[in-house]
């Protein structure tokens, strides 16, 4: 038996029915409850700071205030104290996946992911891991790259130095995050426990001063970690 108390979860989105059939799934899961829901952007920021869930799921496209405005006032980098924020949308937009990650969010999902990966997404996000669509993962970090390498000012803190360097098992570790493996793969293809994997990611995060796995990944595309290592 559990003890654990549930993982507690505010759904923002303007459409009953997808708050209902995210209501209907995550409360079927014995580890997660809803506790509060909202149809706007305003609506779920005040509730988020009144009840403060232990995840935000939200909607991009919201009246009165849209789901990146939202992700940026409850998990942006000038937030005292941030809440988990997965946005969850119907819109595979390479400026959305961007815009909520760069403002705080943890975890990007389409609405077609399906409801396993919700629930897996909400489970990483409290624990402070991050989960993004496979079908955009890759494809967000080379559109980053791109930007990046097109635009003549310094990424400055974009992509900083590490306070120390990087020990070859880290760049490993930041390799497989960057191609969107999950903790248990990186355990798996480098033959260490799930516990040695963590480590490596707390240390990295420190090294880069990295919020999340999201910027470890946003990191390593841009300073050319992602290939083999000779």
């Amino acid at each position: 038996m559990n003890d654990r108390s549930p993982i507690r979860v505010l759904i923002a989105d303007d459409q009953d029915m997808v708050r209902t059939g995210f209501r209907f799934f995550l409360d079927a899961q014995p580890d997660i409850t809803v506790v509060a829901e909202a149809a706007d952007g305003e609506t779920a920021v005040r509730l988020a700071r009144e009840v403060r869930p232990d995840v935000c799921l939200l909607d991009i496209r919201m009246p009165k205030l849209d789901g990146l405005e939202a992700t940026r006032l409850l998990a942006g980098p000038g937030v005292a104290d941030p809440l988990r924020v997965v946005v969850v949308t119907t819109f595979d937009l390479d400026e959305y996946v961007y815009g909520a990650l760069r403002g705080g969010a943890c975890g990007f999902l389409l609405k077609d992911s399906g409801p396993t990966l919700l629930a897996e997404a909400v489970r990483a996000a409290a624990v402070g891991d991050s989960l993004v669509s496979p079908s955009v993962t890759v494809r967000l970090l080379k559109h980053v790259t791109a930007e990046t390498e097109a635009d003549p000012v310094p990424a400055g803190p974009e992509a900083p130095r590490p306070r120390e360097p990087l020990t070859d098992r880290e760049l490993d570790v930041v390799r497989l995050v960057a191609l969107g493996h999950t903790n248990a793969e990186i355990a798996a293809s480098m033959f260490v426990s799930l516990s040695t994997v963590k480590t490596h990611l707390g240390n990295i995060q420190l090294k880069l001063a990295a919020r999340n796995r999201v910027e470890i990944a946003a990191w390593a595309w841009r300073t050319g970690h992602t290939g083999d290592r000779p």
